[in-house]
């Protein structure tokens, strides 16, 4: 008898701008948090997370905290947003988080993609400002 257990669902939090993917990790405003199993969002929760408001808030390092605590309390293995610094590419890499820059459109299909997609490189420079790569379309 073969008894295989379920695949485990890949969590990836997808930066929110309306369906599609958001700009900047640091200024998102929603983040949802997909179940990606076989193929196939499972589950999808939006979050109002309120970064664009709380960016400058706190001393430094506290809007990192705020990201990796949300990161960990939902226990997210990839990042898929427009674009993020250098300095928090490093921070979510090493917490194990998969980052992905590189998609762009429905943020629905680019949670199933980012799966799949290599991790993006760093950034150049502080900042880079829009996302660059492929345009992901939402299903038919």
């Amino acid at each position: 008898m073969d008894q295989t257990s379920p695949a485990s669902p890949t969590v990836v939090a997808v930066n929110l701008d309306g369906p599609d993917i958001g700009g900047g990790l640091g200024r998102a405003r929603t983040v949802a948090v997909a179940h990606v199993t076989d193929g196939q969002v499972t589950s999808w929760t939006e979050h109002a997370v309120g970064w664009d408001a709380r960016h400058d808030e706190g001393p430094p390092g506290s809007h990192h905290a705020r990201i990796v605590r949300f990161c960990r309390e939902h226990d997210v293995t990839v990042m898929v947003t427009g674009h993020l610094g250098p300095p928090m590419h490093n921070t979510l890499t090493r917490l194990g988080c998969k980052v992905v820059t590189s998609l762009v459109g429905d943020a629905r299909a680019a949670a199933v993609a980012a799966v799949d997609t290599p991790t993006s490189p760093p950034a150049p420079g502080p900042h880079r400002h829009g996302p660059v790569g492929i345009t992901i379309e939402p299903p038919h």
